[in-house]
């Protein structure tokens, strides 16, 4: 009676008491130390798995490069200098557009255009210039893959221009190495110290990609950052150089006139001073307006200097690279806790399955 009671009062509660769930649990354990002898042998066939895969596991070799990267911002004195360029009606740019504000920049590591750009370089590679993309296919051994579709004959990256397939495997490429291989993070977002990381089994191809793609990425950074004032101070150059013309041919001009008349007819005056006050007429015209310019063009490279983003290198790789290589040990660990946790709970599933059946 009291079993029927208590069987009545679980169905009507629908819950269970600490009591019962730890004899559910006594249960269960009991009915797995009872099959101890098949779990140690799924544990030992793991553990053996796990050895077999971290000995043929190749390593990854790591190269890491820090730099900082600082902004000169708009303060006082650029400020003043700033609005009297306004009043020229000539614009020094400033602080704001903001292209690689944030983690624009982060991302412009991980575009195609970088990557590509970085794979199709010529490095120096065991004392032999290389492409690193043939380096990349060499030791991924893609050729040998390649040849068993015919198409390896047709690869070569040294020429100019690309074919269909060259591009199609350009972009596989670019695509695994941006998942795979290439890092670029900033390790605290409060400062500006920006990290690119570079993996691969190969020593030599993750040292030279990774300094090939910075270099890359920060040449393109700052051409872009000066862009707008590189174009001001040469547009303003340019104008200086043609009003100095201008005036140097006027005050010569002036010279020229007094020397073609030397015993000039009084009566005749009109012949020397009309020119020659033309001349020096417009030689102080162009000098007013060369004062102008030369001014203006001074602020347009006090401007550009302060646009100049400061991009220190804080480390680079340095041979031998770190390795991020399993542990055999581990492997043994991993492979036997993962073997023996799947083989428990199968033994588990197949007992409520048959009991399931059973009572059905």
């Amino acid at each position: 009676m009291p079993t029927e009671g208590k069987i009545i009062h679980q169905e009507n509660d629908g819950e269970l008491s600490l009591k019962e769930l730890l004899l559910i649990f006594k249960e269960w354990v009991s009915f797995l130390l009872s099959k101890w002898i098949i779990i140690l042998i799924f544990g030992i066939i793991g553990g053996a798995l796990g050895f077999l895969l971290a000995s043929s596991k190749k390593p990854l070799f790591i190269a890491t490069t820090t730099f900082v990267l600082e902004e000169e911002k708009s303060v006082g004195g650029i400020g003043s200098l700033s609005g009297l360029a306004s009043m020229a009606g000539l614009d020094m740019g400033g602080s704001g557009g903001g292209i690689f504000q944030g983690d624009n920049i982060l991302e412009l590591y991980k575009s195609r255009n970088m990557i590509q750009k970085a794979l199709l370089s010529k490095v120096e590679i065991d004392g032999k210039p290389t492409l690193l993309i043939d380096r990349y296919i060499k030791f991924n051994k893609l050729k040998q893959i390649w040849g068993d579709k015919g198409i390896a004959n047709q690869i070569n990256f040294e020429i100019g221009h690309k074919t269909r397939i060259q591009d199609s495997i350009l972009g596989t490429i670019v695509a695994d190495i941006d998942k795979n291989s290439l890092s670029v993070t900033k390790p605290n977002k409060k400062l500006s110290i920006i990290k690119a990381e570079v993996k691969s089994i190969d020593e030599a191809f993750s040292k030279t990609f990774n300094e090939q793609i910075v270099k890359n990425v920060n040449d393109f950074y700052v051409q872009t950052k000066t862009k707008k004032s590189l174009e001001n101070v040469a547009i303003l150059q340019q104008k200086v150089d043609s009003v100095r013309n201008v005036m140097n041919g006027s005050i010569y001009r002036a010279v020229v006139v007094s020397d073609q008349t030397p015993n000039l007819n009084p009566t005749r005056q009109i012949q020397r001073v009309a020119p020659v006050q033309q001349a020096q007429f417009s030689a102080e015209t162009n000098k007013v307006i060369l004062g102008e310019l030369v001014k203006n063009l001074e602020l347009s490279k006090i401007s550009l200097r302060k646009e100049q983003p400061l991009i220190q290198i804080i480390d680079q790789p340095v041979l031998p690279l770190d390795k991020d290589k399993v542990s055999k040990a581990k492997g043994i660990v991993v492979g036997g806790l993962l073997s023996g946790f799947f083989i428990c709970l199968f033994l588990i599933l197949r007992k409520i399955l048959k009991s399931t059946l059973s009572k059905a």
